[in-house]
């Protein structure tokens, strides 16, 4: 290796290292950033593509430690996707049905943001973390990461986080193992407001019958 140009010597001994280092860094700034969260507000765009179609839903999300969640959907129509930390409700308004499950047992791409507000790691949720570079991403100064998400395994092939400068992610893209698409975004964040944990319960109206098991889109 003497023989080398110094240049070189430098690549071989540490541009790896320092790559795989800059992963682990800001992993761990996330994971702190979401961590130290006591709550969170944001204004979200779902956009769903696949077998030649494209749905784009929007609302407002709200997250309350320990992995309360409440999605109202406001366009191209109202929905209700609610969870006290153990029960996940679904519901349409005018339907005579509301649907309800176990949070552990929901098997849905919603459900891995209750989990930003806990002791999340990303090294551990995402194996094989890597940064995007065949992408840009959508915000100026941002980084895209990749991974193989460890739960829905079945289900998501790959998972995109759109990270901040500050360590926010505002947009979140997972790929199914059919190759259709979900994707995330959020704007107009804002954390550790005062929540009642009465947001995040659901009562079902005078009429309305309880089904459970399987969730609705």
């Amino acid at each position: 290796m003497k023989n080398l140009p110094f240049t070189w010597v430098a690549v071989l001994a540490f541009a790896l290292p320092t790559h795989a280092q800059d992963i682990h860094q800001l992993a761990r700034a996330v994971d702190e950033h979401y961590n130290h969260l006591r709550s969170l507000q944001a204004d979200f765009t779902e956009i769903y593509r696949g077998a030649g179609a494209e749905r784009v839903e929007s609302g407002t999300l709200w997250l309350k430690k320990p992995r309360k969640m409440r999605w109202e959907y406001r366009s191209p129509k109202e929905k209700l996707f609610v969870s006290d930390g153990k029960l996940v409700w679904f519901y349409l308004p005018g339907e005579r049905q509301a649907r309800k499950t176990q949070l552990k047992k929901l098997e849905d791409l919603r459900s891995p943001l209750a989990f930003l507000l806990g002791k999340t790691k990303l090294e551990n949720e995402l194996r094989g973390l890597s940064k995007v570079v065949d992408q840009a991403p959508m915000g100026t100064g941002n980084t895209l990461l990749r991974g193989v998400p460890q739960a829905m395994g079945e289900r998501v092939s790959e998972v995109q986080l759109e990270i901040t400068p500050s360590h926010q992610i505002v947009r979140i893209l997972l790929t199914e193992v059919d190759g259709a698409t979900t994707e995330f975004r959020f704007a107009g964040l804002k954390e550790n407001m005062s929540l009642s944990d009465g947001r995040f319960e659901f009562t079902p109206p005078p009429g309305v019958e309880t089904v459970e098991g399987e969730l609705g889109p």
